[in-house]
Order: C-alpha cells, then sequence, then structure tokens
C-alpha cells in the first residue's frame, strides 16, 4: 500500500503547480526536491532587504488570461516592466532592437523608415543566400551594425563557440521593433511577485508535505512503494541514469556581491555584448520590485561548460542534443535578457 497518491520530484514551479492541483483535488502528495529550499530556478532570497534571484532573473509575463489569474492567487504581483540595456564599449543601447537602438547606433537615423533602409541595406551588402552558420543567418537578418555590436559576443560567450560554428538554426528571427518603446516583451501580462517567487511558491504549497535535501533516487531505492505514481521534474537523462550517457548543456557560475551603494547601473538588467568581458550580464535585484534600500545587491553571469554536478541551463547546439532537446528558440538565454 502505497504511502501517497503522488510523489512529486522538484519544487519549483512545474512541480508546486501539479502539487496544488493535486492537493485541491484530495490527493495525498509528498514533494522533494535535492537542494535545501523549495522553488527551484526562481528560488529568491533575502539579502538586505532585497529579494535575490540565486539562479538569474525571472521575469513572469503571459498573454494568457487564466495564467496571470491563476498565478495572482498565489501572490500579489508589482507594474515592473523589462528594458533591459546592453553595454558595448561603453555605449549603452536599449534591448530589444527598436528605435532607440537603431538612433544611438546610426546618427541620423529617426524614423522606421530610416530604420527599415538602414537595415534592408545592410543585408543586402552582405549577399548571403542560404545561411550556412549563425553568424550568416544573423547578418542576413540584421546586418553586421547590429551583429557585431549587440549579437556576436554575447552570442559566443552564452554558447562557447564562434558563430562560424554555431548552427544557423538557433536563430529563427532576430526582432526588430520600429517604435521607441524599450518594453522587451509584448505579453499582455508581466510583473515580479511581490515578496518573491519563494514566497509565491510557499503559498502553493501550502498544507502539501515538502522534504528539502532528498536524492529521488536514494528515496525510491528506500521506499519503492512510498507513491502510486511519480511526477519528476529533474534532468530526463539523469532519471534514467544515464544509461545513454548524459545530454549536453551549458551552465552559468554566478558571482553574487553587496555594495556600499544606492544604485549602482540605473537598472535591473545590463547585458554586456563585448566578447573580452567573461561574463554575459550584470542583474542588480533590487530594482524588480523598485527597492529604495541604502544598499544594493549585484549578480554576474559567467556562462561556462558543463559537468556533472553542476547545475544545467541551457541544453548545447551539439548535433548529439538537438534532436532530444528540439532547436533552441532564441539565440539569447531562454531567462529574459
Amino acid at each position: 500500500m502505497s504511502q501517497y497518491d503522488y510523489l512529486v520530484v522538484g519544487a519549483g514551479l512545474s512541480g508546486a503547480v501539479f502539487a496544488n492541483a493535486a492537493k485541491r483535488a484530495g490527493k495525498s502528495v509528498l514533494v522533494i526536491d535535492r537542494r535545501d529550499h523549495i522553488a527551484g530556478n526562481v528560488y529568491t532570497e533575502d539579502v538586505e532587504g532585497i529579494q535575490v534571484h540565486r539562479y538569474g532573473a525571472h521575469i513572469f509575463h503571459t498573454s494568457m488570461r487564466d495564467v496571470w489569474g491563476y498565478v495572482n492567487r498565489f501572490a500579489e504581483f508589482n507594474n515592473y516592466v523589462n528594458s533591459p540595456v546592453a553595454n558595448f564599449h561603453g555605449n549603452m543601447y536599449n534591448m530589444p532592437f527598436n528605435m532607440n537602438t537603431f538612433a544611438k547606433m546610426w546618427p541620423g537615423v529617426v524614423t522606421p523608415a530610416d530604420a527599415r533602409a538602414k537595415i534592408a541595406e545592410q543585408v543586402a551588402a552582405e549577399n548571403i543566400g542560404e545561411p550556412a552558420n549563425l553568424e550568416e543567418q544573423a547578418l542576413s537578418l540584421v546586418g553586421r551594425d547590429i551583429f557585431e555590436t549587440l549579437v556576436k559576443g554575447y552570442t559566443e560567450k552564452q554558447w562557447g563557440r564562434d558563430c562560424r560554428d554555431l548552427p544557423a538554426s538557433i536563430i529563427r528571427r532576430l526582432p526588430c521593433r520600429f517604435t521607441y518603446d524599450n518594453n522587451y516583451f509584448n505579453d499582455r501580462y508581466q510583473g515580479i511577485p511581490m515578496g518573491g517567487y519563494t514566497k509565491m511558491v510557499a503559498n502553493m504549497l501550502e498544507g502539501v508535505e515538502v522534504r528539502c535535501g532528498v536524492e529521488y533516487k536514494e528515496l525510491a531505492a528506500a521506499e519503492p512503494d512510498i507513491a502510486a505514481r511519480t511526477i519528476y521534474c529533474g534532468p530526463i537523462d539523469a532519471f534514467y541514469d544515464f544509461k545513454l550517457g548524459t545530454l549536453e548543456y551549458r551552465s552559468l557560475r554566478f558571482e553574487t556581491e553587496t555594495l556600499d551603494e544606492q544604485d549602482h547601473q540605473g537598472v535591473a538588467v545590463v547585458n554586456y555584448t563585448e566578447r573580452e568581458i567573461p561574463y554575459t550580464r550584470i542583474i542588480e535585484h533590487k530594482h524588480f520590485e523598485f527597492g529604495t534600500q541604502e544598499k544594493t545587491v549585484i549578480t554576474r553571469e559567467y556562462p561556462a561548460d558543463w559537468k556533472p554536478g553542476d547545475e544545467p541551463t541551457t541544453p548545447s547546439t551539439t548535433p548529439r542534443t538537438r534532436p532530444c532537446t528540439g532547436s533552441t528558440r532564441s539565440w539569447r538565454h531562454r531567462r529574459a535578457m
């Protein structure tokens, strides 16, 4: 006889959503996580009164009214709008590519027609037929100035490979917006849960038994009949004991620092798009909740090759991995830039 109807492996968003639904349906649920905390990669912790995103920034956004209504049952969301900027050799550009970006890059380009003509001129100058790699794909979409300033270095740091050695399929498009609007997302709803994601996930898991610091394989071996069904939210290669080897991932290293400053960079996210700077971006966490604390907390993100024991963040782009994971949806990291 099983102790629980469901064993949920992973206390992140996926596991918490399922556990909450199962609990409301009258099912008995046990949620486990190998980490020492709930909320998975959206985990936030209080540092100097600031909610710090330990595993990188996460901005909630959706165009689905029912999804927005659902998450607002567990948290009150603020009106944060994601408007990152890019630093290239000390010059600041708005992201995503929009009229503010184009006007800064090309003095005299002030209208959408000006920008479209400039991009078309640069694309034509490349004279690329069928793109053979990511570099050619990007050049055929946005031309050389945008590619070399805002795409090339960032992408090569993110993937650890030259753009000429990356498949063209990584980028289906590079969105250009011909408006003076710095909002990164097109979705109708966006924001940050006030008090942090951990608080939101804790509300989702209210009344559900949760055990942190528990390895799934060890629990399954010790108590094979602990639950009638298992909902597994971890890496699929680990579930099968790496019988076919490991999938190939990229990882991130985070370097977090508390500074005796009220405001370090004036915005939550600054991307560093030149190849020579080893990190891809700096997050200043207080700006996600419009903080006014005397101190601030920043995190530098360093892309890294993945090895067993590291946290996988992004599937690799090698031929061996792509059939298992599908093509990557964009050139940027899957989280907010």
